[in-house]
């Protein structure tokens, strides 16, 4: 009897130690890491360019443009046609790896969100090359299958716009399903009944991290129910997006933000989660002096790689959702491209002090491929609160309308012989031109040019305006501000003077 008691006291001790880790499972042990593994983020970031899809430039590409790219992969790439937009275009499935652990990425749901397209694209590079990361490609194919559906909305891309052919949100269909896209992006999830899920998007470039840094990158673990709970498939995905945050705080600190997880029942995001799949959503956004964004899809490549890896060894166990807690929030729209401080504007005869911001959209042309910036005013006032990309401390300063030359130049080449330096100190920011060329008209300047018979532009400070200004202290000018950019007379006499000589 003795010995009885003492094997159903050892039994009854073992069940409730199992039942405890069954309900509050510990994180694993940190997997025991090659040198190659270790360094493993730095060593891809540095060996990038031997990997990046040369044929993509920029973020402006088209469907008929990645087509190719995919139907060309080889083994061990599975790629087959999973089904057709709402246009007709055929959106592919791409699959590498015979690992029991499904991960499923797609990118540019949205057709204007371009920059995870580009960083799969090098991926794929990657994946097919035999170099000193062998171990790390044979690790990802045994323990994983890798599914992609690069480009789900090609007629949004195709016009370089966010919704689909008939201007439907395919991140707000996942209840409905109404679009082809919605349906084949369930299907094949389903389908693959996925692990992990990675939701890849890009955010405006306004977005902050707090403390005066723009948000680079912004992560979520969606919601799945309004009660915002956290099982393990999102709980996961928390762990995920800690190894991703600890490695982009080494090359962009203070640069990573965080969505509000309130629950949006028509998101794929969140359906997904629920679903089952542990889901991360990757948002790219601003980055000083890369407005096309090929800095961060080198980083986008860079981590993606990473969480794939750790995905692959479960060394994302071993980082607490901590991490992922104590990513700021993003804030909403606190960057403007130009931030004029504290500068005077006369009005009927009174001077005030405002902050003038200024935000830059891009106005399409050559089919949608290429765009050239059009500057606007976001807000004036008392701006002080808010950061940008380019700032002037104008305290002290006041602002004026920009001057239009009285004579009509011949060409645009015809700048660089009247002295550009000395016409913006006289406040001259405007100037006609006959037979102005594209290359001329769309050219980033310091002097707004316009086609010769057409009106004067309206330089006065307004929102929603685009005016030309010219900012003095005691009669001298100092900056002017052309198409929402400024430029100082002082520090960027070389700068104005090279872009002049290039027309």
């Amino acid at each position: 009897m003795r010995h009885l008691f003492f094997v159903l006291c050892f039994v009854t001790i073992v069940a409730c130690e199992n039942s405890h880790s069954q309900t509050n499972p510990k994180p694993a042990a940190p997997v025991s890491k090659s040198a190659l593994t270790v360094n493993l983020h730095r060593q891809l970031y540095e060996k990038y360019n031997l990997y990046r899809e040369s044929t993509i430039k920029g973020r402006r590409f088209k469907h008929a443009d990645i087509v190719p790219l995919l139907q060309k992969l080889p083994a061990p790439f599975r790629t087959e046609k999973a089904g057709k937009s709402m246009e007709g275009r055929d959106i592919y499935k791409v699959q590498i790896g015979t690992g029991p652990v499904q991960v499923l990425l797609w990118s540019q749901m949205h057709g204007d969100e371009a920059s995870a397209t580009m960083a799969i694209m090098d991926l794929f590079n990657f994946m097919m090359r035999d170099d000193q990361f062998n171990p790390l490609r044979e690790r990802l194919m045994k323990e994983l299958t890798l599914t992609f559906i690069p480009l789900l909305n090609p007629d949004g891309a195709e016009r370089f716009k966010r919704r689909n052919a008939i201007d439907i949100d395919l991140n707000r269909d996942a209840a409905r399903l109404q679009t082809p896209e919605a349906q084949l992006l369930k299907r094949v999830r389903d389908e693959l009944k996925a692990d992990w899920g990675f939701n890849l998007h890009d955010q405006n470039r306004y977005y902050s991290a707090g403390k005066g840094k723009t948000a680079t990158f912004s992560f979520l673990a969606p919601a799945y129910n309004y009660a915002k709970e956290i099982n393990v498939v999102r709980g996961n995905a928390m762990h995920l997006i800690g190894v991703m945050n600890n490695i982009l705080q080494e090359y962009i600190p203070g640069q990573v933000g965080r969505y509000s997880d309130s629950f949006e029942p028509r998101a794929f995001g969140d359906n997904i989660q629920k679903w089952g799949t542990s889901t991360i959503l990757i948002e790219c956004g601003g980055l000083a002096e890369d407005p096309d964004k090929q800095e961060i899809r080198r980083l986008h490549f860079m981590v993606l790689l990473s969480a794939l890896d750790a995905i692959a060894d479960q060394s994302y166990k071993a980082v607490s959702k901590e991490v992922y807690e104590s990513i700021p929030f993003n804030g909403s729209n606190e960057f403007f491209d130009l931030l004029v401080r504290e500068v005077e504007i006369d009005f009927k005869g009174e001077l005030y002090t405002v902050d003038i911001g200024f935000r830059n959209e891009e106005i399409s042309y050559n089919g949608n491929r290429d765009f050239y910036y059009r500057g606007q005013i976001a807000d004036i006032g008392d701006l002080s609160i808010f950061h940008a990309y380019q700032s002037i401390d104008a305290q002290g300063m006041q602002a004026f309308p920009g001057k239009t030359y009285a004579t009509t130049l011949k060409s645009a080449s015809e700048l660089a012989s009247l002295d550009p330096i000395q016409l913006l100190r006289e406040g001259y920011t405007d100037i006609f031109v006959s037979g102005l060329s594209s290359k001329a008209r769309f050219a980033a300047l310091p002097f707004r040019l316009i086609e010769a018979g057409k009106g004067k532009e309206n330089n006065n400070v307004r929102m929603s305006g685009n005016p030309s200004l010219y900012i003095q202290k005691d009669g001298q000018t100092r900056y002017v501000v052309v198409n929402g950019t400024a430029y100082d007379l002082e520090s960027d006499r070389d700068k104005i003077l090279k872009m002049v000589n290039k027309l």
